[in-house]
């Protein structure tokens, strides 16, 4: 639950307690706020969807609070966590040291993504005797296309450009960057694709 739901959640049990044993809230007033509240919530949540920079503003955007395994401390006072709440969030996925840890996301929800390094990963190749092989091109997974539309921001990060990525939806056989619902560059440099024709069937 976001911040956002929290809020609207509380919002609209507010209103409808008071509107069952409040004698002096007319159950008009009531309706009328209850339904607006509702009403107000739909819209925002339908805006969220259709808009990335609305979403950022209303539910915020995912954090990175461990890289390559290194703490971001100036991001960590940021989102207001010291080091005794992150290990509580790493903990609670099993996580019981931060140098076994490539990559930790905070959540708009509040929880933890964790990305463990290679090696501490089940089933552990240390275990195995295996030497740890990484052919990996870009550090983490992002995503390019939502919704039909560009992710220039994900993009410049990765240090790619439109035309790579125009290169791409055409060697996938893709016409229009519209007709994809959801494009993500994975780990090995490969281009994961999945068209709005899906959702038909």
């Amino acid at each position: 639950m976001t911040f956002f739901n929290f809020v609207s959640a509380i919002s609209i049990g507010t209103i409808g307690a008071s509107l069952a044993i409040e004698n002096s809230l007319s159950i008009r007033n009531g309706l009328i706020a209850l339904v607006g509240w509702s009403a107000f919530t739909i819209f925002l949540g339908f805006l969220d969807i259709k808009s990335k920079s609305a979403c950022y503003a209303i539910v915020g955007q995912p954090i990175i609070l461990i890289r390559k395994g290194q703490i971001m401390e100036d991001v960590l006072r940021k989102v207001r966590l010291d080091t005794d709440s992150l290990n509580t969030l790493l903990r609670k996925k099993n996580v019981f040291s931060i140098s076994d840890v490539d990559y930790a996301i905070f959540e708009t929800d509040g929880t933890l993504s964790v990305m463990k390094k290679e090696s501490k990963q089940p089933v552990m190749k240390s275990d195995m005797n295996i030497q740890p092989y990484n052919d990996d091109v870009f550090p983490i997974s992002m995503a390019v296309i939502s919704d039909g539309k560009i992710d220039e921001e994900n993009l410049r990060k990765l240090n790619l450009d439109k035309k790579w990525l125009d290169q791409q939806l055409q060697s996938a056989g893709v016409n229009s960057v519209s007709d994809i619902f959801y494009a993500e560059v994975q780990k090995d440099g490969t281009l994961y694709i999945d068209n709005k024709s899906d959702l038909l069937h």
